[in-house]
């Protein structure tokens, strides 16, 4: 997730990416980083067939500096359009 300005980038997991971006764009979470730095646009995600995966993934991901992550979302999403489009419709 990352703000209007892509000044912030948040690393994070869930089951249900509808439901938890729909909380991010709603800022369902008063006073959480999300919230904070108004975190409302899914710019990458990637899904997982276990929560242990996720999870070390997110770990993972969590340490890697922020030029590695914009590569990251780079190879998938250059122009870090909000995805929410796509994903809402699933």
């Amino acid at each position: 997730m990352t703000n209007k300005l892509k000044t912030t980038l948040y690393v994070g997991i869930t089951s249900d990416l509808q439901a938890r971006i729909c909380q991010h764009k709603n800022h369902f979470f008063k006073g959480s980083f999300t919230d904070e730095y108004n975190l409302e646009y899914c710019i990458y995600y990637e899904n997982f067939f276990s929560i242990q995966e996720a999870i070390l993934r997110e770990k993972q991901r969590k340490k890697w500096s922020r030029i590695k992550k914009e590569n990251l979302i780079n190879l998938i999403n250059p122009n870090w359009i909000d995805l929410w489009i796509k994903i809402e419709k699933w």
